[in-house]
């Protein structure tokens, strides 16, 4: 099991004009704590802080988020969205209906091709299921964990 951290980092960086404009990244990261999602995520930025306004970042915020599955078949496209999928669960003891949501991440080119994509991840695993919502997020990249070699 993942359990998934949103990074927001911000930095200054001069833009076309020659303007230094305040910009911000959210990373998703697979950690065990906030503290770990902190030190993945600089260790993951800091090369590239040299093209940044004094090579200055900062992490603004960390927040966990349940994330049920990432469904990435395209590594290149560049958007992420959110998909809450609902569907309906047997209690084994009550044998009561109990509808469960969940949230998946697709990564897709535009909403059309992450519909297909989510429907294709999912025909495996959940028979009957309902896209309840499908938005486009400001996800920039996924930090998955990988073991230190």
């Amino acid at each position: 099991m993942n359990y998934w951290f949103e990074c927001k980092v911000s930095y200054s960086k001069q833009d076309d004009s020659g303007k230094i404009k305040k910009m911000s990244d959210i990373y998703l990261v697979d950690a065990l704590s906030f503290t770990e999602a902190e030190k993945r995520v600089t260790e993951e930025i800091t090369p590239f802080a040299s093209s940044y306004e004094n090579g200055i970042f900062t992490i603004d915020g960390i927040k966990h988020v349940k994330i049920a599955d990432i469904f990435a078949e395209d590594l290149e496209c560049e958007k992420w969205f959110k998909c809450k999928v609902t569907y309906t669960s047997i209690d084994e003891v009550s044998a009561k209906e109990k509808k469960i949501t969940t949230v998946n991440l697709v990564h897709a080119d535009d909403m059309e091709e992450a519909f297909k994509n989510l429907k294709d991840g999912l025909k495996d695993i959940i028979s009957d299921c309902d896209i309840a919502s499908m938005t486009e997020t400001a996800i920039a990249d996924i930090l998955h964990y990988t073991v230190p070699a």
